[in-house]
């Protein structure tokens, strides 16, 4: 299993945070199942990210 890296940096990780629970919880919304694991993660920039195992 492979991980999928959101497209996007943030600043802040409250705005990856955000981003992250959506990702938990919208699935049933759009029809598709839940990740399995989501994880925020810090770039070497120091910019964070959004990345999960569907």
């Amino acid at each position: 299993m492979r991980w999928i890296y959101f497209g996007k940096l943030y600043r802040t990780k409250f705005q990856a945070g955000c981003l992250a629970k959506r990702l938990e919880q919208d699935g049933w919304i759009y029809g598709y199942q839940d990740p399995q694991s989501v994880e925020i993660f810090r770039s070497l920039k120091g910019r964070y990210g959004v990345r999960f195992i569907p």
